[in-house]
């Protein structure tokens, strides 16, 4: 089903803020609630995109998450939801109320932009659809881009199968000291190939390969009604990117991935991709500037945290080339991979990088990354053996960006990266193929949450790993997330890791502590 962007923009119009002024009776709302509609809030509530005056909400009304035609157990007509901002959790200090409308088309999600709060504080939000109210988030403003900032904390994450275990790292994460949390892809899975879950059964819809709009929403919501997923989201505003599995394993631009074999044609691929968009903004805390058109949607973006940090949010997977050399997996002798006519980024977002390096005054440069950008070479004998999904697959682009960061005197970049569903620190260089080539960067390479079930924590595919790759620092294949603290002196990176996620309960503990030094490229162990 195609968005009716006219339509979305008319209704969005009632989002507006609307400061000092009641939230609307149920019976009086321009689209009430019907009387009997459950609990619609079952797959709570988010914030994310902070700036220095505001933030974007969210929720989706959905009383019967899982119905099988992917609209929530909603009915056709449009509901008003009412929404409140305020500066204690009781709400006796309500700065913003406003009222955004859930239309069928966006599945009776709401994106309510809010404007007009103090920069640098913590707010409280919820939202009402007719009797029914929601749990109550958190979420905060930026410090102003010019504003002295001594420091922040924000964790990043990836990668989170729902079958492959449960999430119990977001427990933890919710518990956490945080004034921003990023979550760098893989948010669901197409498909479960494995269920892994102790004492869970997929449900008949979930079953099979997502491929429409139906499918990929039923994935989104069954991830979204995990209690510790929705604690997270509602404890601190997020940043949210994709990298394969929100679409089709290994996709690349308009090419298909290794998924569902009739929609590998050129047609039905754009069909599905305009799906997969869709429902990862139905169910994201994200600007209209981010609302799909069609087949595409743009996710590279920029935020600020006073003059402290910089995030740059790249999008890997859209305008890149195919990959070199067959689908992505560790190839031998790909001569493709240097080719200069090959990208990861594409042109036009690859400039717009660079130009950020040139125009950025922040103390530390964070580039949020979906596949990792290091050389992983997995033999350790004379050949490289490298894969070709990730920057490995993509030489030209690896060596514009990094050289670009030398040419631009950026003192301080720190790329993180997910995928891997493995824990690593790798300095990065300037040009592999040189020995003598300088460390330009440092790259933190996240576990994932629950894919790949249990993990463990040095297998020999680490030992291989590193002793092939002198430039990485540490290995680990735990699940979990990592936790980020950095001042104008210091970054402090803590690999976050539970035990086990095939079952509830897991304990929380550091695996490891490295840190990352004002203007000094590559890290030490802490």
């Amino acid at each position: 089903m195609a968005i009716d962007r006219r339509q979305f923009l008319r209704y969005g119009a009632t989002g507006s803020i609307v400061a000092a002024v009641g939230v609307s009776a149920a019976s009086s709302a321009p689209f009430p609630a019907p009387r009997f509609l459950g609990e619609p809030f079952s797959l709570g509530v988010a914030s994310g995109e902070p700036t220095p005056d505001g933030v974007v909400l969210w929720t989706r009304l959905a009383p019967d998450p899982l119905a099988p035609d992917g609209y929530g157990g909603m009915p056709v007509d449009p509901v008003t939801v009412d929404y409140e901002v305020a500066e204690d959790e009781r709400f006796t200090k309500v700065v913003v109320r406003g009222s955004a409308v859930a239309t069928r088309a966006l599945g009776h999600s709401v994106h309510p932009e809010v404007t007009g709060l103090a920069p640098d504080r913590w707010y409280y939000y919820r939202f009402r659809a007719g009797s029914a109210i929601s749990p109550v988030g958190r979420t905060r403003t930026a410090p102003p881009p010019d504003r002295p900032t001594q420091r922040m904390r924000f964790a990043f994450a990836s990668c989170q199968s729902w079958s492959s275990g449960y999430y119990t790292a977001y427990e933890h994460m919710a518990a956490e000291d945080l004034d921003l949390v990023v979550h760098l892809g893989d948010y669901i899975y197409e498909s479960s190939w494995v269920v892994a879950r102790r004492g869970v059964k997929l449900p008949p819809q979930l079953e099979g390969e997502a491929v429409d709009l139906a499918g990929y929403r039923l994935r989104y919501a069954q991830a979204k009604a995990e209690a510790p997923l929705q604690a997270a989201h509602a404890a601190f505003p997020w940043l949210v990117t994709f990298d394969d599995h929100e679409l089709d394993n290994n996709w690349a631009g308009e090419h298909p991935g290794l998924g569902n074999d009739v929609h590998r044609l050129p047609f039905l691929f754009r069909r599905r991709k305009a799906a997969a968009f869709q429902a990862m903004y139905e169910h994201q805390p994200m600007r209209l500037a981010q609302l799909p058109s069609g087949s595409s949607i743009r996710l590279h973006r920029r935020y600020r945290f006073g003059d402290l940090a910089e995030f740059t949010m790249i999008d890997t997977r859209q305008y890149r080339d195919e990959q070199a050399c067959g689908d992505g997996k560790a190839v031998l002798d790909c001569a493709d991979r240097y080719s200069t006519g090959r990208s990861i980024l594409g042109a036009a977002q690859r400039d717009w990088l660079v130009d950020g390096f040139a125009a950025s005054t922040a103390r530390w440069q964070i580039l949020g990354n979906q596949v990792a950008m290091a050389e992983s070479d997995y033999d350790p004998g004379p050949d490289l053996l490298l894969g070709t999904d990730a920057w490995d697959g993509y030489i030209a682009d690896r060596n514009a960006v990094l050289g670009a960061a030398v040419d631009h005197d950026v003192a301080n970049l720190v790329v993180i990266t997910g995928d891997r569903h493995e824990n690593y620190v790798a300095d990065l260089h300037r040009d592999y193929t040189d020995p003598e080539s300088p460390v330009v960067a440092t790259e933190f390479t996240g576990t994932s949450i629950s894919t790949g079930g249990d993990g463990e924590d040095f297998p020999d595919t680490g030992r291989a790993l590193l002793a092939a790759n002198p430039h990485m620092r540490f290995y680990n294949k735990q699940r979990g997330y990592v936790r980020v603290e950095l001042d104008h002196e210091l970054w402090r990176n803590d690999f976050r890791v539970v035990p086990y996620v095939r079952s509830p309960g897991a304990p929380i503990s550091t695996r490891a502590s490295f840190v990352v030094q004002d203007g000094i490229p590559g890290t030490i162990e802490a």
